[in-house]
């Protein structure tokens, strides 16, 4: 029993065995794990509504997010094009790559975090100023921005570890540090809340990340088998930089685009001056994570899949996987979608005891439903294309998607249906429908350039030449 517990939590080859096991393996982990570190904001939010300072400020959470967002999502792409290329030296059983990718991405988020501590406080204010943040909800913003940036190194840490344990196939680890964490933010939630309000819920979250950071470091010093950490190996070596910049910046590029998009929808939504609509939208953003949560772990275990057999250079087994790994998505995604809605209200009141928000909330849920099934298929087929290398197509795609589509979609419906005399409530729904639509664009998009096979000149082709040539 031992053994096979443990065994549960060594890095896993997934260019071995039955794809579709593997692809489970890996998923359903992960989307626990997700679900995890959806709970970090999402306490955050359901404390903070449940506080003696009410849904202003549940706001002011909601408000600061799209400006975190924008700073960290850089670091994010990072993070994701560090545990490609440690899918693929995994796969190929390099261990020095693997040491040096591991070593440089622990010198580049020192220097990130450096960065952004000091960036971070200066440029809070005129962000919140810019997305038209209410007056009564600018101080509880800027407070929690402020703690953030200054304890940004947990976050960064955590992200950039975890993610170079996915790439080994460990999905598992990662998981427990972060469920173990989350109860940690649960309860210093609970102790700061009421004497220092976003600020306490800002604190909690800033150590619980600080904590799961330093465990995922000591499970990477322990898999000495794989790989051997020293000295020399954090030394920033450009070979390996600029692989991981490549892979990982076109990623952060889309996170900070769409952030950007993010911070625009976010002045639209303030501009109606009604601060319940603005609750609102953080209670449906945060309701909606969980029903993207699959969406994203098929996603991400796909990348994993994908770097993994390229770099063992078992090509047949992509499309294979691909083909299973949707369909598994795409029935997760059908089945948990209406368990989202039928428990949706219990959900909301989570977060607040006000009915008429919970209403409100609901009715935009229902509005985005069809989107989730339609993402299902976006990230699994964009998680492929990166682990295979191409991390510009899934970029250009979001690019368009959300800011060429759903931006002026947003003004401009709520726009026209204002000028045709609808209701407050009609022009409000006007923002998700604009999201919806975006979705499903982007679902079509990317089925189309995934079948047109642009993806594959990035590294299968020339992996199929080489192999050719090698059997001639």
């Amino acid at each position: 029993m031992l053994a096979r517990l443990k065994a549960m939590f060594t890095p896993r080859d997934m260019s071995q065995g039955t794809p579709w096991k593997r692809i489970a393996e890996f998923a359903f982990p992960m989307l626990i794990g997700n679900f995890a570190q959806q709970l970090y904001n999402t306490v955050d939010a359901v404390v903070i509504g449940n506080s003696r300072w009410g849904y202003n400020a549940l706001g002011a959470v909601g408000n600061a997010m799209p400006v975190l967002n924008l700073l960290l999502a850089l670091f994010v792409g990072i993070s994701t094009g560090a545990g490609i290329l440690v899918a693929q030296f995994f796969g190929a059983r390099d261990e020095k790559g693997l040491s040096k990718t591991i070593g440089n991405c622990i010198t580049v988020t020192a220097i990130a975090s450096v960065i952004i501590m000091i960036i971070g406080p200066m440029i809070t204010g005129p962000l919140l100023r810019a997305v038209g943040t209410l007056p009564s909800m600018y101080d509880g913003c800027r407070d929690y921005l402020n703690i953030y940036f200054i304890g940004i190194a947990g976050f960064f840490y955590y992200n950039i570890l975890a993610g170079v344990l996915r790439g080994l196939g460990d999905s598992l680890s990662a998981l427990g540090f972060l469920l173990l964490t989350s109860a940690l933010n649960v309860a210093l939630d609970l102790a700061f809340v009421d004497k220092m309000g976003v600020a306490g819920v800002a604190l909690a979250t800033v150590l619980a990340q600080f904590v799961s950071a330093v465990l995922c470091l000591f499970k990477l010093l322990r898999l000495k088998r794989l790989f051997t950490l020293k000295l020399r190996d954090l030394k920033p070596d450009g070979h390996y930089l600029k692989w991981i910049v490549r892979l990982g910046v076109p990623s952060g590029l889309n996170q900070a685009l769409f952030s950007c998009a993010m911070m625009v929808v976010q002045r639209l939504i303030n501009s109606f001056g009604d601060e319940m609509f603005i609750a609102c939208n953080v209670m449906v953003m945060r309701v909606d994570g969980y029903a993207m949560l699959p969406n994203f772990s098929f996603g991400q275990a796909m990348s994993t899949y994908a770097g993994q057999n390229l770099g063992a250079r078992k090509l047949d087994r992509l499309g294979i996987g691909t083909r299973q790994g949707l369909i598994m998505s795409l029935i997760t995604a059908l089945v948990l979608t209406p368990l989202v809605l039928l428990f949706g209200p219990n959900l909301m009141r989570l977060f607040t005891p006000e009915q008429a928000l919970i209403d409100l909330s609901m009715g935009m849920m229902y509005i985005l439903a069809v989107g989730y099934v339609a993402m299902a298929v976006t990230q699994v087929l964009a998680g492929v294309m990166r682990g295979a290398g191409d991390t510009m197509t899934p970029m250009w795609i979001t690019l368009a998607t959300t800011i060429g589509l759903r931006l002026p979609l947003a003004y401009g419906l709520v726009a026209l249906t204002r000028n045709m005399g609808g209701t407050l409530i009609t022009q409000q729904r006007m923002v998700f429908l604009s999201l919806l639509i975006s979705w499903l664009t982007g679902m079509v998009v990317t089925t189309i350039l995934y079948k047109r096979g642009i993806w594959r000149k990035k590294q299968v082709e020339p992996l199929e030449r080489e192999m050719k040539s090698a059997k001639d």
